[in-house]
């Protein structure tokens, strides 16, 4: 069965939560999409039973600390593995070329030798530029520039095993500019900073992001079936997804999903 396995729901400052990041699985191997910011990849991966032995895969969507600094953790655990025999085949890693050149740099601060030895032998670097196609774990994948405000960021597109298609929009609102790759899709991706009814307290639109009456009215415009909203505050966990669902469903009547971390959504 194909699924999302959510390690972490949050945005950048988030501490009762982790930073927004998930695999894409099937069966016991899992696409990673971001990494989010520190080890706690690496905590929640393993409360979730995936060994990084299992990932061989894994896409980092820009530069944003939250996004790219895990990315470095999952490295050196791969990296350990590789040199105890443990780990099949390569690790590859898709970004852009700016994100490849802030891990490598990255890692040369931090990583001992024996680890950096493997990059561009077993650790393998894939440049991706807008509209760059690839397959990952049987799924045709295609890369795009979200046109972010603020940084250089891609999300994706793709068909799932089981026909139905499923967009990642990164950490920013959805734009005109990637309207063919979102349009009729059955899982949308989409960032909700907060609600709209408290944009006063979280101020989103300043930080470049979306409501949840925002999102959910572009899943209606665009004729989603399903949107999930990720890369949240977290200053009320605990009624989040109650709150959220019940804001959205006055702007999207499909069916809406907000994860906490370490939910699994069959999809």
């Amino acid at each position: 069965m194909e699924n999302i396995t959510m390690i972490g729901t949050g945005s950048a400052m988030v501490t009762k939560c982790y930073n927004t990041c998930f695999t894409l699985s099937q069966g016991n191997e899992h696409f990673l999409v971001d990494a989010g910011g520190g080890n706690t990849i690496l905590t929640n991966l393993e409360k979730l039973n995936i060994s990084v032995n299992q990932i061989h895969n894994m896409f980092i969507s820009h530069n944003h600390n939250d996004h790219i600094l895990g990315s470095v953790w999952v490295i050196r655990a791969v990296a350990q593995s590789i040199l105890n025999d443990k780990y099949n085949d390569n690790f590859n890693i898709y970004c852009h070329k700016n994100s490849i050149d802030a891990i490598k740099l990255i890692s040369s601060v931090v990583l001992q030798k024996k680890f950096l030895k493997l990059f561009d032998n077993r650790i393998l670097f894939h440049e991706i530029v807008d509209n760059y196609k690839t397959t990952i774990l049987n799924r045709n994948i295609t890369f795009f520039d979200i046109h972010s405000t603020k940084e250089l960021q891609h999300g994706f597109s793709t068909t799932l095993l089981n026909g139905k298609s499923l967009t990642f929009l990164g950490d920013e609102p959805y734009r005109e500019d990637v309207k063919k790759y979102c349009e009729n899709v059955d899982y949308l991706l989409h960032e909700a900073f907060c609600l709209y009814s408290q944009k006063d307290i979280f101020n989103p639109y300043e930080k470049h992001h979306a409501t949840v009456k925002d999102a959910c009215s572009n899943a209606k415009k665009l004729n989603a079936k399903n949107i999930l909203l990720y890369h949240t505050e977290d200053k009320n966990l605990e009624q989040r997804k109650d709150l959220y669902i019940k804001e959205g469903k006055q702007e999207f009547n499909g069916t809406i999903y907000v994860p906490d971390d370490l939910d699994i959504i069959n999809l």
